[in-house]
């Protein structure tokens, strides 16, 4: 175990961490598939069970969050779809407590999201987050998912960071694997990653239900 101030840098996931993944269930998961069927003339179950069958195909790839490549395969406008829900948008309550503590500490923070970059910009723009990181990393941007050992290969050298001095926040466990993979000290699980979800609970990682038991750390 390491300690809150021997800390330098934060990396922090997106969806599930600091916002509410409920926006993104509810998105994928009834909303994109209740226009799906509207388009092609079929059930909403119907809707469902051919998207969550193209879902699982494209899982731990690019793909898996490129709304362009969605986009093309289900012949609707995904970003203009992700903006017409844009309400449901939001933070966890705790999330910019936490953000503000951690830029008054001193810490360097940086966003490492497998999101578009339209979508992230999208969220950011939301909540207006864009202001505590220091910069901000997608998936597009590195090349790689953050479930291959790449994506954290290619991270290290642009920001070179100190991997016995950072930590990383994630609501993945396998995310979470590559990480500790790749020499970061203390990679945590976000146990609250939606609103409406049961909190989850690792047997491998430090499990969070508030980021105030990180400040504890």
């Amino acid at each position: 175990m390491i300690f809150f101030n021997e800390i330098k840098t934060v990396l922090l996931d997106m969806d599930g961490t600091i916002l509410d993944k409920y926006y993104d269930d509810y998105f994928w998961e009834v909303y994109v598939p209740t226009r799906y069927a509207e388009r092609q003339g079929i059930t909403f179950e119907e809707a469902q069970r051919i998207l969550f069958s193209m879902y699982k195909a494209e899982e731990g790839t690019l793909n898996w969050t490129d709304i362009d490549f969605w986009s093309r395969k289900t012949g609707l406008d995904i970003y203009k779809l992700k903006k017409e829900v844009a309400n449901l948008i939001n933070p966890h309550p705790d999330a910019e407590e936490f953000l503000n503590f951690l830029n008054e500490n001193g810490k360097s923070i940086y966003l490492v999201t497998n999101a578009h970059n339209k979508v992230m910009e999208l969220k950011l723009e939301k909540t207006g987050f864009h202001k505590y990181f220091v910069k901000t990393f997608t998936s597009f941007d590195i090349g790689y998912p953050k479930e291959r050992p790449e994506f954290w290969e290619r991270l290290r050298k642009i920001i070179n960071f100190e991997p016995e001095s950072t930590i990383f926040v994630d609501d993945t466990e396998e995310i979470l694997h590559r990480a500790k993979q790749s020499g970061i000290k203390l990679s945590i699980l976000r146990g609250v990653s939606s609103s409406k979800a049961t909190p989850k609970k690792s047997d491998y990682f430090l499990t969070i239900n508030s980021f105030r038991e990180i400040i504890r750390i």
